[in-house]
This record gives structure tokens, sequence and C-alpha cells, in this order.
């Protein structure tokens, strides 16, 4: 598929997706259509990575940690324990935003029952939630 229907079946926009190869996240094959600036030609395994990409990026993963992971997987040095290690450490990544997250919406509904019952004395404090 070219980069239009890859950006409708990645559910991202183009220029994110131009992007992604630029920073060498994504490696699209090159067609011999195009002459001097052939298309670039992705395939189903290209969604797939591509919201594997997202889904890093919203664990916190920095685009060179990314990088290092998907040139790992395309060399082929994904062993079964490799794998298991990590998505170990997307699992604990996101229970961390989740703790997180959580304790942020405990905050925040103490402040709502806070103000509901006229602001008595003892506002609840962000600083006693481990945001």
């Amino acid at each position: 598929m070219l980069i239009s229907e890859f950006a409708r079946a990645a559910d991202l926009p183009v220029d994110t997706i131009r992007f992604y190869i630029t920073k060498g996240l994504l490696k699209p094959e090159r067609s011999a259509k195009g002459g001097s600036n052939p298309y670039q030609v992705f395939r189903t395994e290209d969604v797939t990575a591509a919201r594997m990409i997202r889904l890093q990026q919203t664990l916190g993963y920095s685009l060179s940690e990314i990088l290092e992971l998907n040139e790992e997987y395309r060399a082929g040095e994904h062993s079964p324990e490799r794998t298991i290690e990590v998505l170990q450490l997307q699992i604990a990544r996101l229970e961390e935003r989740k703790a997180a997250l959580d304790a942020a919406l405990s905050f925040l509904r103490g402040k709502v029952d806070w103000i509901k019952a006229g602001k008595p004395q003892g506002a609840p404090r962000l600083e006693d939630y481990q945001c």
C-alpha cells in the first residue's frame, strides 16, 4: 500500500509516518515506479509496527529506545526470552502510569467532594497523593 493508504490503515497522519521513516523507525520498501523519487510501499506488518511505535511512545519510550528495539527485532535478535523481557518492561511502565493516574483521579475526586461539601477545613492536598 502507498503512504496515503497506510496512513488510513495505521490511523496516523502522513507527516507522522514521514517522520518515522526519517528517523528509521519505519522502513517501507521502494517501488520501481516513481522514477528518481520511488514510491514507498508499506506492508501489513508495517501497520503493526506503526501501532507499536505509538504504544511505545505512550509508555514513555524515547525514539532512540524504540529504534533500538525495532532494529533488534528486524535483525532477528528477538528470542522468546528477550521478547518476554521487553513485554514485562512495557507492562511495568503501564502499571506505573496506571498508579499515577489512579492517584491523580483520587485527588481530583477528593477535591470535587470537598467543593461540594462547601469547602470545609482540610482541602485535599496534591502532595498527599503519589501522582
